[in-house]
This record gives structure tokens, C-alpha cells and sequence, in this order.
């Protein structure tokens, strides 16, 4: 596969009147054009520093970021890769509809072609938001609002989707297909996607490898490919199979002796 990101010895520190705290340290890896990435580690330990620093909201103290091999500047990502950002929560606006709501990003970057705007309407009818377009967020269920969250993403046409916990706030049934469905529909689109998650499960279900950072400063503890014999389109049944067990254990083993690190040191 043809190499998309690559991050090499990158590390940050935030800064206060009381000294600084290092948030990163010399993080290196990469990912590949049409790559489900998904970045675990212990709480705090600088996970949406790291995608902060992806979308070009930080600028990293160390280390540098390379798009398909080109140098991303201190002007930001959105200068040589387009990025679309999905955050814990759906943000849609309750002053504005469905449509009114997807088309945002677009409205923003002063792109809302006609073009772009059929683009628009067909992901709407794709992916089963078209008869709700006209509805508020709040006629819809969570699910509903997720997917409409990812349309209003996707309308940018990103080149990579960065994704910080975006389930969050779901139930867990519906976290379970809603994560999967999302999933599905960016691989379908063979884009790239990093994952934020503290869901375990979550991230061996989704993800076609998973990173695990260290306690802050973090760094890359381990990295593990995964792979499945089963269609990534049934999360129940990817969790039912040994493939699952053995990568959830090889995973939380990593994770808990990081936790007992954390505690005893």
C-alpha cells in the first residue's frame, strides 16, 4: 500500500507559568493510503495531543510530519493534506438542519459548489439520512446524528479522517453497530483513518492495526497488525472468534502493565 503519513521523532510539551509538561516524546510511526488506525494508551497519556498535532492544531517541539513524502509545514496540515475531524461529540447545531448541517464545512472553506452540493445529497440517500435532511438533530436518534456527523466530514473529501472517540457518548449497543457501520463506510471509500479510542474492544474490532502508546510522555509501546477471517461488517461475530480473544488479551497485557507501571512508580 502506498505510504500516506509518516511521523518521525515527533514530541511536545505544554508550557505554564508552573514549567512544562511533556506530553510526547519521540513518537515515530506510519500509515498507509486506505489504513484503519487505531491509537490506544492510558488516560492522559497525550493520545489527542498526538491528533492535535496531526490536524495541524499544534505544532510539534521535535520531529516532523510527511504527507505522501512531502514536508507538512508549520502552516499547518491543511496546507499539503486535507484533514476531516471527527470529535467526541456530534456538534450539530439544533438552530440548523440536517442539510443545513453537513454542509458546513463546506460553507466555511467557501466550497459549497453545486457540485459539491449533489455530493451532499447523494451521501445523504447513500447512507439513509435523505428522508431526515430537513429534521432537526434532535428527531434523531444517536446513531442518526453520528452518521450525519460523518457526512459533514466527508463532504471535504478528506484525505484523512481523524476520529477522537467519536462513540463516546453512544450506548454501548448502539456504540457497537454505529462503530462498525462508520467504519465500514470509510473503508468503502478507501480512506485512511486514525482512531482514538480508550475502548479496547473497540479498537481490535475496528482497527487494521492498533497502537499502543506509553504513560505520558507517551511513546510507541507497541504496535500489533490485526486480522480477521470474518467480515469486518459483523462486530458481533468478529468478537466472538479466537482471532478476537487473542488480540484483546496480547493488548490489555500491554495496557495493564502499563497501568501497574503508572501506580508503582
Amino acid at each position: 500500500m502506498e505510504l500516506l503519513l509518516s511521523l518521525q521523532d515527533v514530541s511536545y510539551a505544554y508550557h505554564n507559568l508552573k514549567g512544562e509538561t511533556p506530553a510526547l516524546s519521540h513518537i515515530s510511526f506510519e500509515v498507509s493510503q486506505g489504513e484503519f488506525l487505531a491509537i490506544v494508551g492510558p488516560s492522559g497519556c497525550g493520545k489527542s495531543t498526538l491528533l492535535s498535532i496531526i490536524a495541524g492544531l499544534l505544532t510539534p517541539e521535535q520531529g516532523d510530519l510527511f504527507y505522501k513524502g512531502q514536508y507538512i509545514t508549520d502552516r499547518g496540515t491543511d496546507s499539503v493534506m486535507r484533514v476531516g475531524y471527527m470529535p467526541q461529540r456530534d456538534h450539530l447545531f439544533e438552530w440548523r438542519t440536517i442539510y443545513q448541517n453537513v454542509i458546513l464545512g463546506l460553507e466555511l472553506r467557501h466550497e459549497l459548489t453545486p457540485e459539491r452540493r449533489d455530493y451532499v445529497l447523494s451521501l445523504l440517500d447513500e447512507y439513509g439520512l435523505y428522508p431526515f435532511r430537513d429534521k432537526k438533530p434532535s428527531e434523531l436518534s444517536g446513531g442518526m446524528r453520528q452518521r450525519a456527523a460523518l457526512i459533514r466530514t466527508m463532504a471535504i473529501r478528506p484525505d484523512l479522517f481523524l476520529l477522537d472517540e467519536p462513540f463516546s457518548a453512544l450506548d454501548s449497543q448502539t456504540r457497537l453497530n454505529v462503530s462498525a457501520d462508520i467504519a465500514q463506510i470509510i473503508r468503502s471509500t478507501d480512506k485512511t483513518a486514525l482512531l482514538i479510542t480508550h475502548d479496547l474492544p473497540e479498537a481490535v474490532t475496528l482497527a487494521d492495526r492498533v497502537l499502543v502508546l506509553s504513560k505520558r510522555p507517551a511513546c510507541v509501546k507497541r504496535e500489533m497488525p490485526i486480522r480477521f477471517s470474518l467480515d469486518r461488517s459483523d462486530p458481533l461475530g468478529i468478537r466472538n472468534t479466537a482471532e478476537y480473544r487473542l488480540y484483546f488479551n496480547q493488548l490489555w497485557e500491554v495496557l495493564t502493565n502499563e497501568q501497574s507501571e503508572i501506580h508503582t512508580g
